[in-house]
Order: structure tokens, then C-alpha cells, then sequence
């Protein structure tokens, strides 16, 4: 299937956007949208809506039934916030653009209704951009030359200069907007997103104007991650025993792993900035880390000398029993996790990695930040190098 060719835009200059004194806490002093009255500090009951990572995994934003909090995550400090009058309600979605002061942020409220999407720029204390629907905004993805907000059945494709909508794509369900985006500069986006079917994937190419499906589940998707240059995309499903890792140009299975025997709801699948490695957590209270075959730097060699020695050295380690596959239940044939770290069960965390070498970033919504060290050599359970509560600063605890 092709895709509609739409006009080339000219990208937004971001570089008068950027955090100013990145490495310093910037004041929590700033303008509130539409001037809404704000408040001295963070009330004590504050309720987490919503918590994301930025596109690099280098920063994370909070939203809260007050407003909004943009966070580093290395080291673990507060950059700025915004606490609005409570009357006017909370922020039920936020996500930074990698690390400007442009966010997209949806209200939660009776004076905020979900069915809008903001642009705001915190630098210059002001929404340009204002994004209006029929029906409740599940979620948004970022690009710089690019906004995509996805609905319950819809997906929409805008243009960041002039906000033009450039593509809309109809989907199934998806109560808890599943979308992803590559990051990877230039115009060659790929979008992945839940196809018409149950458990299908769509992705569209837009480089190649082409669009391609993958039947990646039986039941319905839960879960989607996207590697910033968008050759793979990992999947799982509501079942949540195993997740399965797809190459996105030709939607060919490349591996599936195995989080579990029992049901379990995935809240967060994180690929390594070189696909290494993948990140699950779930609402089983463990988050784990596998080891995959072929890594996305290595994709392009691979394809011009045949498979790689380090896919030659994974596949002799996780096929000790290959040569009874098919003849035993697909359970003890499957590939498990190379280590793993325990939180409280039924707590919703996401995990993405960190800028440390074998590390991995926690966050939870009980304001819950976890640096964590695995050992890619002997696995086993990760070593835990910092704990801090966002919500409570003063408790941090470094191993």
C-alpha cells in the first residue's frame, strides 16, 4: 500500500528552545498558561497522571493533578515545573521534545477537557499550538518536524511548522494510545501503530511511501517500542507472556522472548540505543532485560556479509535446546531474560535505558526513580546504584 506524498516543510529552528544551563535546576517561577493562578509548592497528595520519557531517555516529564515537572535523569534533578491553580484540573499527558522547552501536553479536568492537545513552549511562557478533536486524546508522539496525536481509532500526522495535518490513519481499538515514531534526522519517519485487525501492527514507511502490515499477536496489542531509526519494533500483547521483536521494513519475526508463564499486563518495552538489549516491566512487579540477536548498528553489515558473529555467538547461547524445539511445548524453548530486578508488584513502572553502560532507568507512579546495573556477562538479578522519590526530593538514596 502508498502512502499519499505530501509536501516537504521546512524543519522548525529548536535551537532557541533548548534548556539554557542544562546541568543547573532552573526556577520554579514561571508563567502559568493563561495565566492561571499558581501555587508555591507541590501539595503533599499530589497524584501522578502521567509519567514519560524524553525521545533520548535522557530527561523524563510528570504530569500531576497540579501541572507539569521536567526532570534529568543523569543526574536525577528537577529542571523546572509549572503548578496551576487546582480548579483548573491536572495534566493527564505530557512529553518533552528530546531536550527543548517544547511540550505536548493534555489536560485533565472539568476546565481541561482531553479532547485537546497544546504545544507549549516553557521558554517563551506560551501555547503556540493548540490541536482540537471530536473524542479523547489518548496520547502524542514528537519529532521535530513532526506531531502526531492518536485518538481510540484514529491516528493524526501534523506538520510542526503550520500544524497541517498530513496523514490520518484509521485503526483498531486503542484505548491506551499505542504509537510510536522513529527519531533518527531527515524526513524518513517510521510509525507504527496498531493496525485494523486484532493484534496487527501497521507501519508506515514514509521514506519509501509504503505502508506494510505484521500480524504480531493473536489477541489484542498492549504494548509497542520503535529503535530511534525505526528498523525494529518489539510488540506484546495483552496476554503478556512473550514479547516479539520484528524487523519494520519487511516485518519479518526476528526474535520472542520470554517475560513469563503467567497473564500479565506490559506497561513498557525499551530497546538500548544500539538494540542490544530490550527493557520490559510489567505489572508482576519485575522488570527484566534480554538479550537480542542483531543489534540496529550492526543491520547494514549484516546484510552485505551474511549474519553477524555476534548473532552467530547470541544464537549458540540461547539454543542449547533447539534440536528439540517442536518437540517439546514452546514454554521450555523459549528465550528468557539475561537479568532481572524486583519492584512491588501491581505498581505501574516504565523502564528505558540509561546513558551508563548497563544500566536501566526505572520510574514508578508512585514517584519512584531506580538506577539499576545489569551484568551482560552472568545475568542474574541487577544491582540497584540509586534510589530517589521525585515527588519527596529530599529522599534519595545512592548504593
Amino acid at each position: 500500500m502508498a502512502l499519499t506524498p505530501t509536501e516537504s516543510e521546512p524543519e522548525p529552528d529548536f535551537e532557541s528552545f533548548l534548556i539554557p544551563n542544562f546541568s543547573e535546576p532552573q526556577s520554579n517561577t514561571t508563567k502559568p498558561v493563561s495565566n492561571p493562578k499558581p501555587i508555591s509548592g507541590m501539595a503533599q497528595d499530589t497524584a501522578l497522571l502521567h509519567v514519560s520519557f524524553n525521545q533520548d531517555q535522557g530527561c523524563f516529564t510528570v504530569g500531576t493533578d497540579h501541572g507539569f515537572r521536567v526532570y534529568t535523569c543523569d543526574p536525577v534533578q528537577e529542571m523546572f515545573r509549572r503548578d496551576f491553580d487546582e480548579t483548573r484540573g491536572g495534566i493527564g499527558f505530557v512529553q518533552m521534545l528530546f531536550r527543548s522547552q517544547i511540550l505536548a501536553i493534555v489536560p485533565r479536568g472539568p476546565n481541561g477537557p482531553p479532547t485537546k492537545a497544546f504545544i507549549w513552549d516553557d521558554h517563551a511562557s506560551r501555547c503556540f499550538g493548540e490541536l482540537s478533536f471530536r473524542s479523547e486524546v489518548k496520547s502524542v508522539r514528537l519529532r521535530r518536524d513532526r506531531i502526531v496525536v492518536v485518538l481510540a481509532q484514529k491516528v493524526f500526522v501534523y506538520d510542526f511548522v503550520g500544524f497541517k495535518l498530513l496523514h490520518q490513519i484509521e485503526t483498531a481499538s486503542n484505548p491506551i494510545g499505542l504509537c510510536e515514531v522513529s527519531q533518527a534526522p531527515g524526513p524518513n519517519m517510521v510509525l507504527v501503530c496498531p493496525g485494523l485487525q486484532t493484534g496487527q501492527v501497521r507501519v508506515d514507511d514514509y521514506g519509501s511511501k509504503r505502508t506494510r502490515f505484521i500480524h504480531a499477536h493473536d489477541s489484542m496489542l498492549a504494548c509497542l517500542a520503535l529503535t530511534q531509526d525505526g528498523r525494529f519494533v518489539a510488540t506484546a500483547s495483552s496476554r503478556g507472556t512473550l514479547v516479539r521483536v520484528f524487523n519494520a521494513f519487511d516485518g519479518s519475526l526476528i526474535q520472542e522472548v520470554r517475560r513469563g508463564a503467567e497473564r500479565a499486563v506490559i506497561y513498557s518495552i525499551a530497546f538500548s540505543s544500539t538494540a542490544q538489549w530490550l527493557a520490559v516491566s510489567s505489572d508482576k512487579g519485575t522488570v527484566h532485560v534480554f538479550g537480542l540477536k542483531v543489534d540496529s548498528g550492526a543491520l547494514a553489515n549484516d546484510r552485505s556479509r551474511g549474519v553477524s558473529e555476534r548473532s552467530l555467538s547470541n544464537s549458540s547461547a540461547i539454543s542449547s535446546l533447539s534440536f528439540i524445539r517442536g518437540v517439546l511445548p514452546r514454554y521450555f524453548s523459549s528465550e528468557w531474560s539475561v537479568a532481572q530486578f524486583r519492584l512491588q508488584e501491581g505498581l505501574q513502572y516504565i523502564v528505558a535505558f540509561g546513558h551508563q553502560k548497563n544500566t536501566v532507568i526505572i520510574l514508578g507512579m508512585d514517584g519512584s526513580f531506580h538506577r539499576c546495573k545489569f551484568d551482560p556477562v552472568h545475568g542474574g538479578e541487577m544491582t540497584q546504584l540509586e534510589y530517589y522519590n521525585f515527588l519527596k526530593p529530599e529522599v534519595k538514596v545512592e548504593i
